[in-house]
């Protein structure tokens, strides 16, 4: 069960082609920035994830480190999800995140799984919804 929305962030992306290795199918580097809110807290983020073209046209993306930045402390993050490519020339995701912080204002964060919706449009502007797992 997915519980109430937790964090909505307002990122810009920037990808560039990388060497997938996989089917001669592609794969796309992006870095991304931004901010917005999570567990009630002003944050920006910045982040680098992969993604890589599967036979069915699907993508496989990974990303192994993002870091959440507030006043009141800071968290590391690894996200997991699947994607597709949209008709206006975006991305659509789904997919999960872990989070871990010491900051104790974001500690609500640690310890949790949450799942995520990622949108972007073909500037690359994105939107990242995360709701908790229960």
């Amino acid at each position: 069960m997915i519980g109430e929305k937790v964090g909505s962030l307002n990122l810009t992306e920037l990808s560039k082609p990388i060497e997938s290795g996989a089917f001669g199918l592609p794969a796309m580097e992006t870095n991304n920035m931004g901010g917005g809110t999570l567990v009630g807290h002003e944050v920006m983020a910045r982040a680098t994830f992969t993604s890589a073209m599967r036979p069915d046209g699907s993508w496989l993306g990974d990303c192994p480190a993002g870091v959440i930045f507030c006043a009141e402390g800071v968290a590391t993050f690894i996200c997991h999800g699947i994607g597709n490519m949209t008709e206006a020339g975006g991305v659509s995701f789904r997919g999960g995140a872990s989070f871990e912080t010491t900051s104790d204002a974001l500690s609500e964060l640690n310890g949790k799984y949450y799942m995520f919706t990622y949108e972007s449009d073909a500037d690359g502007n994105a939107v990242w919804e995360l709701y908790p797992c229960l």
